[in-house]
């Protein structure tokens, strides 16, 4: 079961990996104002930002699933 899970989790992380365009319309805006390249940038800093609130959902997720199992 547990290998059954990393799999999954692996294969969720590297399905991930796809150029993401998660912007708001003020972010959009100002991005289209700077350029491509601090576009991209802009673009990675959301990703990075939306992160880490994933992984505290997972570590309390995984917790739950650990001490509710029978």
């Amino acid at each position: 079961m547990r290998r059954i899970m990393v799999v999954l989790l692996v294969a969720i992380f590297l399905s991930a990996q796809q150029t993401a365009v998660a912007q708001c319309s003020l972010c959009t805006k100002t991005a289209q104002q700077l350029g491509h390249k601090p576009a991209k940038g802009l673009n990675t800093g959301i990703i990075y930002l939306m992160f880490a609130p994933f992984m505290i959902m997972g570590v309390v997720g995984y917790k739950w699933y650990r001490n509710n199992r029978t």
